[in-house]
């Protein structure tokens, strides 16, 4: 079974600096993370290889230092990773990112599953991963919490609000997953130094069959108005030092003056 894990490196803060320019996110001078998604996603997939044989292939587009994800993700049990990275694909929305990894998939040949996380942690749209099955033209079923395969055919539970919808794939197909599918597993030692020496596979624009029409911000159909870090809440008011009774006189006296009670 060959399959192929779309990832994303996110910012792991809080504090979201905007480029007021382009309305996106500054992220050469903040700590990165994998997306937490798609550390689901590989999940997954390196169970299915476990079950089946096969293998795990984790592709990423962004900047030189996303290969630092990509290793991560290899000592995680995936077996290779892709880096696609040029400049040209700087400001992307979900539709670019999402041709130009279909591109890169087509690059790279046959396949059986793609998995993705739901979404992720920095844009929260979540269309990524059902782009990517629309340019290659393959099934896809969103929000899967349970994987099942069985003679060419995975059995997916797809997640909702008020329970499960039981839906069948033929392959090759999509899926994004959410966090209940899975419990992702911890690197080792010998799994982290085996990742270092890795080598990653990097593209770039020049290596692809690209429309230059559909890349990097001018490409993006989504035009961002406005994007603003949201203000910081003001902690709350602890009561320290006080028996239970005056306590409890004081917090009265906050709810009334605030007109609670």
């Amino acid at each position: 079974m060959k399959l192929i894990v779309c990832v994303k490196q996110v910012p792991d803060t809080g504090d979201i600096k905007i480029n007021p320019e382009t309305n996106t996110i500054i992220r050469e001078s903040m700590p990165s993370i994998v997306n937490p998604f798609d550390k689901n996603a590989l999940e997954a997939a390196v169970r299915l290889k476990e079950a089946y044989g096969g293998t795990v292939t984790v592709l990423s587009m962004g900047p030189k230092k996303a290969s630092e994800a990509l290793k991560e993700c290899i000592s995680l049990g995936a077996d290779h990773g892709v880096l696609v990275t040029d400049k040209a694909f700087a400001g992307a929305d979900t539709f670019s990112t999402s041709y130009v990894l279909a591109e890169v998939i087509r690059t790279l040949g046959d396949f059986d599953l793609i998995l993705c996380g739901k979404q992720a942690i920095d844009g929260d749209t979540a269309q990524v991963g059902p782009e990517i099955a629309e340019h290659l033209g393959i099934p896809q079923v969103t929000y899967a919490a349970k994987l099942e395969y069985a003679d060419g055919t995975f059995i997916v539970n797809k997640e909702h609000d008020e329970g499960y919808e039981v839906v069948e794939m033929k392959l090759p197909g999509l899926c994004t997953v959410v966090k209940s599918i899975n419990e992702p597993r911890m690197p080792t030692i010998r799994t982290k130094m085996a990742a270092n020496r890795a080598v990653i596979q990097v593209f770039t624009a020049a290596d692809l069959t690209l429309d230059p029409s559909k890349l990097g911000l001018i490409g993006s159909p989504t035009r961002v108005k406005r994007a603003f870090s949201p203000p910081k809440k003001e902690s709350g008011v602890k009561l320290d030092g006080l028996e239970s009774r005056a306590a409890t006189e004081k917090l009265v006296g906050f709810l009334v003056g605030a007109e609670l009670i």
